[in-house]
This record gives C-alpha cells, sequence and structure tokens, in this order.
C-alpha cells in the first residue's frame, strides 16, 4: 500500500545554525567563489587568457538570469587591472596621398597631451606667421628685394628706349607691360593716320625697321621676365627664411617631447614641408587681409576659395590637426568594454560626414573608433543575440579577427552599388580577445552554420544552472549572497533571511538536493525584501520579509491565476474535488503568462464502446495536442497491447480529451491520467475525484518524472482549499519526483494537519488502486488476472468488447415468393 509523504519530504529547510554569523556583515567573501561554482567556465576563461592567438576567441554560453555578463566581468577585471594600459591611436594626415590618412601609436596619455600641444603650435604659427610678414625687418628685405627688381628693370627700359631711339622710334609701355613702336620723321611721333599718308616706299622700311627692332625689344622682355622670376624665387626664399623661424621656434618643442617615435617624427617633417609650401594659403586665410575666415579647429570645410595647388584657402589648418582615435590615458589596465549595442558603427568604427551647401565631404578628423578598437589590448563583451540582429556587425567581426585587422570603412550591403568619394584608413592591428554571451541553442546553430565561428571562437566557456546542495556549495552561495548584499548597498540580512535565502535557491532549482545559480533572480528578491524591511523601519532583514516579498511579487503577477480559480469557485470550470465517477480523472497542468507559472487542473475524461475505432485522442483530432502529448497516447495503447493483448485482440472504439479545454496542449505528463480514465471507463469501476494524478507513463507501465510538479500541487491543492479541505484531498505524483518538490508552508502545514496528501508512485497499477480503492491485480500462471481486481475487470470488459466487435451482424435478403430468411454477412 502506498504511503502518503510526511511533511519532512515536502520540502528542505537549511538550518540557520549552520550560517557561520549573525548576519552578513561578518561572512567574509570567498574571492574564488566563481571558479567553484562554474568550474568549466572559468577553466575556459583561464585556457584564453593563456593562448594569445586570435582565434581562441570565448562563446560564454548560458542560459539568462546566471548573471553571464557579471561573471565574465568577474573574471577579467582583476586580470586587466594586472596589463598594461594600451597605446593610444591617433590618425593623422598623410600628405603623400590624403585619402589613406596614417595610425600612429603612441603610449597612454600621450595621444591627449600631443592632439592639445599640436593645438596650440599650428595657433601660434597661423598668428605669427602672418604678423612675421608685417614685421618691419621682413619688409625692409622684401623693399630691398623689390627696389633691386626696379632698377634693373628701369635700366632695361631705358636701354630698350635708347635703342628704339638709335633706330628712329619711339616706345611706349601700358600698364599691363604691352610694348607698342610709335616712328620719328625729323623728331616728331608719326601717329597711325600720319603714317598711312605716308610715302608707301617709306612706310614699307619703317615696317621692317620696325619688325627688327621688336625681336630686339622681345629679348629685353624675356630679360625682364626673368628678372621677375627671379623676385618670385627670391620673395619665397625670404618667406620660407621667415616662417622657418617661425616653424622651428613653435615646433621644436613637439620634436623634443614627441621626436622619439619614428613615425610621429616623419609627421612633424613632413608637416613643416607642407605649410612652408603652402605658405601663400596660410598668409590669406590668417592674414588680416585673408579673403576667408578659418574654421575653427575640428572643422575641416571646404568653401572652394582654393590657393596654391587648389588647396581650399580654409582648409590649410586641418591637415595638421591629431585625430584621437583611441584616447586611453584614463585606463588603468587593459581595457574590459562591454558593448551592449553592437550595430555596426558601434562596433567597427565609422567615417562621418558633414554637409555644406548640400555637399558630403570628409576627412581623416572624421574617423571615430568602435567599441572593437577601444577594447585593443583588452577584453570585448558582446552579447550574441544583440550582435546577430546587425548581421553587418557580425560579418564585420568575423572579417577583422581572421584578418587580424581592424578597418575602419563604410559597411558593404552584399552588391554592387555606386560608392561616394570617401578615404580608407590605415587598418588598426587587431589585439583584442572576444567574449560572445549567449544561449546554448545560438551555440549550436553558429557552430553547425557558420564555419568561421568554430574558426575562431574555439573555446565554449559552459555555465551551469544548478549546484549540488552540500554544506560546502551552501557556504559558497551564502558568500555570494553577501557579495551581492555589499555590492547593492543593502542592509544586513540576518542569519534566518540567508537560510531561507538558500530555501528560495532549491526552490528555485525545483530540487531539495540542488541550489540554483541564477542569482540575478536572487538579488531581485533580496532588494524588494530589503525595501520592505525599510519600509517597515527595520535595520535588519528578516525571514519574514523574504516571506513578504514572495507574497507581493506573486500577488503583482497572479491575476489571470486568480481570474480561473475564480472560475473553479463558480464552477464555470467543472473539475470536482469530491465523490467518485467512472471514466474521469483530475489531471494537472502548469501554465505561464509572463513570467508567472502557476497550476491548473483539468477533468480528463475517456468514453470506451463496441467498435474497431481504437481510442481517438480528441485533442490530437481537433490539432490542439503537440507532437509529445501525441507520443504519450501512443505509449498508453502499448501499454494496453502490452497488458490485455495477451490471447485475444484489442477491439474497441473510445475517446479520451481534456475536457473545457481550449489551447493547445502539448506534453506527456498527463499521460498518466488519461491512462487511468481509460482503465476506469473499461473496469466500470469510479475514480476518486478527490485526487488529482500528474506523471508521465511507459509503455511498462511505470509513472516516470515530469516537471512543474510544485506549481501543480499548489494548483489542486488552491482549489481544494477554496472549495474546503476535507481531508480527502490529494495529489498523485512520480516517486522520482519527490526530490523536486519544494511546496509553500501553508501546503506543508495542511499536510502535517491531515488535511492534504501527496502520494509517490512508481507504477499505474499503485495509482490506480489509490484512485479506485481496488486492487490492480496480478496475472496469474492461467495467464487471468484475480477475479474482482481492477485489471480482472477490464480484461473482462475487453474480452466482451472484442467477442461483441467480432460476432456476425445479420442482414436481410429476399428469397423465393416473398420468403425472408438471415444470412451472416
Amino acid at each position: 500500500m502506498t504511503i502518503p509523504l510526511s511533511p519532512s519530504r515536502l520540502r528542505t529547510a537549511c538550518d540557520p545554525a549552520s550560517i557561520p554569523a549573525q548576519d552578513s556583515r561578518d561572512i567574509p567573501e570567498d574571492p574564488e567563489a566563481l571558479a567553484k561554482i562554474q568550474p568549466r567556465a572559468h577553466s575556459a576563461m583561464e585556457m584564453a587568457l593563456a593562448i594569445k592567438s586570435r582565434e581562441y576567441n570565448v562563446y560564454l554560453a548560458g542560459d539568462p538570469h546566471l548573471g553571464r555578463t557579471y561573471f565574465a566581468r568577474c573574471f577579467l577585471d582583476p586580470a586587466a587591472a594586472g596589463g598594461s594600459p594600451p597605446p593610444d591611436l591617433i590618425y593623422v594626415h598623410n600628405f603623400e596621398d590624403p585619402d589613406r590618412p596614417w595610425i600612429i601609436r603612441l603610449p597612454a596619455g600621450q595621444g591627449r597631451r600631443l592632439k592639445s600641444a599640436m593645438a596650440k603650435a599650428v595657433a601660434d604659427v597661423r598668428d605669427e606667421i602672418p604678423a612675421h610678414f608685417e614685421r618691419e625687418a621682413y619688409l625692409a628685405k622684401r623693399q630691398t628685394l623689390l627696389r633691386g627688381f626696379n632698377t634693373g628693370r628701369d635700366e632695361l627700359y631705358a636701354d630698350m628706349e635708347a635703342r628704339a631711339k638709335d633706330e628712329g622710334f619711339s616706345l611706349a609701355l601700358d600698364d599691363q607691360g604691352a610694348l607698342t613702336l610709335y616712328p620719328l620723321l625729323e623728331g616728331k611721333v608719326v601717329s597711325d593716320e600720319e603714317f598711312e599718308h605716308l610715302d608707301p616706299d617709306l612706310k614699307k622700311e619703317l615696317k621692317g625697321r620696325g619688325d627688327r627692332l621688336l625681336e630686339e625689344m622681345g629679348e629685353y622682355l624675356r630679360r625682364i621676365t626673368r628678372e621677375e622670376k627671379g623676385l618670385r624665387d627670391q620673395e619665397k626664399s625670404l618667406d620660407r627664411e621667415t616662417a622657418s623661424e617661425v616653424l622651428d621656434a613653435r615646433l621644436a618643442p613637439l620634436f623634443d617631447e614627441f621626436g622619439a617615435n619614428e613615425a610621429l617624427s616623419g609627421h612633424f617633417k613632413a608637416m613643416r614641408e607642407d605649410i612652408l609650401d603652402n605658405l601663400d594659403a596660410l598668409a590669406a586665410a590668417g592674414g588680416p587681409g585673408g579673403s576667408s575666415p578659418t574654421p575653427p579647429p575640428g572643422h575641416g570645410g571646404h568653401s572652394g576659395l582654393s590657393g596654391p595647388d587648389g588647396v581650399p584657402l580654409d582648409d590649410i589648418f586641418y591637415r595638421y590637426e591629431i585625430n584621437l582615435f583611441v584616447d586611453n590615458s584614463q585606463t588603468t589596465g587593459a581595457p574590459v568594454i562591454v558593448e551592449d549595442h553592437p550595430t555596426y558603427f558601434n562596433l567597427m568604427g565609422c567615417i562621418e560626414r558633414e554637409s555644406e551647401l548640400g555637399a558630403l565631404y570628409t576627412d581623416f578628423t572624421l574617423v571615430k573608433a568602435g567599441s572593437l578598437h577601444r577594447a585593443g589590448g583588452g577584453f570585448l563583451i558582446v552579447k550574441v543575440e544583440d550582435l546577430v540582429q546587425n548581421p553587418t556587425a557580425w560579418e564585420g567581426l568575423l572579417r577583422a579577427l581572421r584578418s587580424g585587422q581592424a578597418r575602419v570603412e563604410d559597411p558593404s550591403e552584399g552588391a554592387e552599388h555606386a560608392r561616394t568619394r570617401t578615404i580608407e584608413p590605415e587598418p588598426v592591428q587587431l589585439d583584442v580577445k572576444i567574449i560572445l554571451v549567449g544561449l546554448d541553442e545560438t551555440y549550436e546553430l553558429l557552430l553547425y552554420t557558420d564555419e568561421r565561428f568554430q574558426k575562431l571562437f574555439k573555446l565554449k566557456a559552459h555555465l551551469q544552472d544548478t549546484m549540488r546542495r552540500t554544506p560546502e556549495n551552501t557556504a559558497i552561495l551564502v558568500s555570494l549572497l553577501c557579495r551581492v548584499i555589499r555590492d547593492a548597498g543593502l542592509m544586513p540580512f540576518s542569519r534566518d533571511a540567508l537560510a531561507a535565502l538558500v530555501d528560495h535557491a532549491s526552490h528555485l532549482a525545483e530540487d531539495q538536493a540542488k541550489l540554483s545559480l541564477k542569482i540575478p533572480l536572487l538579488r531581485e528578491l533580496m532588494i524588494e525584501a530589503e525595501a520592505l524591511a525599510r519600509m517597515a523601519g527595520a535595520t535588519c532583514v528578516e525571514r519574514g520579509h523574504l516571506a513578504r516579498a514572495v507574497t507581493a511579487r506573486d500577488f503583482r503577477a497572479d491575476l489571470f491565476e486568480e481570474e480561473y480559480l475564480a472560475e473553479y469557485d463558480r464552477e464555470m470550470l467543472k473539475v470536482a474535488t469530491s465523490g467518485m465517477a467512472v471514466g474521469r480523472a483530475n489531471g494537472l497542468s502548469v501554465r505561464m503568462i509572463g513570467d508567472h507559472a502557476f497550476g491548473l487542473p483539468h477533468q480528463i475524461a475517456c468514453t470506451v464502446g463496441v467498435g474497431h475505432g481504437g481510442i481517438m485522442d480528441l485533442e490530437r483530432e481537433a490539432e490542439l495536442g503537440g507532437p509529445i502529448h501525441t507520443k504519450g497516447m501512443m505509449i498508453l495503447k502499448s501499454y494496453l497491447l502490452g497488458r490485455f493483448a495477451q490471447d485475444k485482440p484489442l477491439v474497441l472504439t473510445g475517446s479520451l480529451c481534456f475536457e473545457q479545454s481550449y489551447a493547445e496542449v502539448e506534453g506527456d505528463s498527463a499521460s498518466g491520467a488519461e491512462l487511468a480514465a481509460l482503465l476506469s471507463a473499461l473496469a466500470e469501476r469510479p475514480i476518486r475525484l478527490c485526487y488529482a494524478f500528474t506523471g508521465a507513463v511507459s509503455q511498462s507501465g511505470a509513472i516516470l518524472a515530469v516537471g512543474g510538479v510544485n506549481e501543480k500541487i499548489e494548483g489542486f491543492f488552491a482549489v481544494c482549499r477554496r472549495r474546503g479541505l476535507t481531508g480527502e484531498q490529494g495529489v498523485l505524483l512520480p516517486a522520482d519526483n519527490v526530490d523536486n518538490l519544494m511546496l509553500p508552508e501553508e501546503v506543508v502545514e495542511a499536510v502535517a494537519r491531515g488535511q492534504f496528501h501527496i502520494f509517490p508512485v512508481r507504477r499505474i497499477e499503485e495509482a490506480m488502486e489509490i484512485l479506485t480503492g481496488i486492487p490492480a491485480g496480478k496475472r496469474g500462471a492461467d495467464g487471468s488476472f484475480p477475479s474482482g481486481s481492477l485489471y480482472g475487470l477490464v480484461d473482462e470488459r475487453l474480452t466482451r468488447l472484442a467477442r461483441l466487435a467480432l460476432r456476425p451482424t445479420r442482414t436481410t435478403e429476399w428469397a423465393g415468393q416473398g420468403v425472408c430468411r438471415d444470412v451472416g454477412r
């Protein structure tokens, strides 16, 4: 005879005396706690630190509410703190190819100092060069050059006039430098009109002499042009000499502080030459007579006003800026970056564009870093569920890991399309360890659908949901809970409260022998209990505050559960909790609405009759039954065949259904109750409706473990309590599920008072004896069941049904003159 469970078997309780302190303040933190509760994940993370190869990135796999990102931070932060800060990264103008900016690495903190020093130096150069061009010393030198040129030019003009006079001509030069020769006759200049009236022979002679003289004058003009070019070269040399004094003075501190960096030293030299080559543009942009304003620092404006070589006048200074691409001046140790919005631009960086007069433009100052660049030399944590929502970001990350270079470029759309003019910054050499955080299902999906994933994420760090409930593990859990209390700034938790949290961890695990590792869920309860304690004016969180927090949480979420229970009270949902009925049994199911799970009883009904149709699953016929439920029905039929079809065929028709069920039914946890209803209908013996039954059945009749037993028991108990506990009600559940029981105190107390009973059963025969009060009976040596036993009645009924179904039916045929006879068909 099956004995109901004692109250001590319905839940486990942590003895407060096992907590080694009066409250959480006196419990020391265990620095190895996470390594002890997650050994697999901890081992994988250690391997990731030991292997520097870029293929050994980590996939941190586990269910939500396990504190996956917290675990990664707790492991990586101490390791990163012992590392060296990575270098600063700056982009500078490439004077040889402006479309391909250079990347330069500097020790951490130098990038910010260089940017500031360069901005000051360029500002000083921009102000001082025009000012030097206005100094008396410069103007005097320039005037000397100009006077020398003018003297030489005047002498050449005098020689030209003397030569022309010798030839009988007068020389005239206009303001544009055009040369005109006029004939002289008798010392007077001949006008064009007078020239036309001259003797033709004289005109011819004068024209010939004038042409020869113009050829001679051409040589003089070429000499003047060479003198002008020489003047310009001398002025340019003077300008370069003057500007060099300014540059040497202003750039010298940069060379002194940063010149040891070879790449940066080369950039300074190229910048110095570029400034000297564009002095006209500098003078125009910065001088008092400049035709266009200088753009503010950081702005690479293009106004269209061009200086020498097509350089925009107001665009000259942007080339000397420093784009501080990655600033590690405030970084201590290696960076640990958590990218919570991994779009392509946030992850891989971007090339921004600005609009001016309807045109888009860009330059190296508009290149922005992504989290992949900022995590250089350290670690980048990304949730894979967020990442796969951005396919271009996922593809960009895989390309970067495969090539070892993090490029900043416009994302490709996977098809040929017209490209706007852009720049191609020098790629950053990748030195980062990627930690992807996601579900096990996502890991398998990526593993089998993307071969690159397996090559680049070789380490799987697997987080487990639970751990065994041992004294050692309980102490570790308490240590972690005390860390949560300190980190969240909560008031102390008493010894009783900590013991209650340990029990709640077993409740979350749905196992008396395990503790849930879903610390975030425990943290939520702790925060709510602490709030209730503060509202009550307490100085320490007690067990009662935790109980009220659980009750308050259930109350906030159980509106639909309460509405269902009200329907049971009004008997709108027909489920009997007393009396007996043939072919009726109470099954149990779990309903999940949002994050609130609750159990509900259902009446399972079966009818049996003569026929060849077999047992029909009405849920399947109505397309409401899922595949697992359908499998349970097939196993049920297999049990009947194995138990009763030894000496006869099973020939019957019947149906099974969940009455008043209008939603999909899935799972096989009701197959035990369905088989009980079927056996009751076959034996024509009633079932006690004061019991509900949950459990899956095997082909041999064993009752197998199912999920959600706590919610199912609570659901039937709630209906019975609202109708009044009679002392006869209870639940039958698989014996294998006893260790999963973590029932509320009210259920345990009702069991202790004898008002409610919970029976563990291992076989369907045990369940049927409890439900019907009739021994099931075993098949004897002669192949028959004991007379009066439940299975004897079932066997007899099946024999009758088979005989009736196989008995010849009679039909009427006409023969002779109105004589009829019955003939077996």
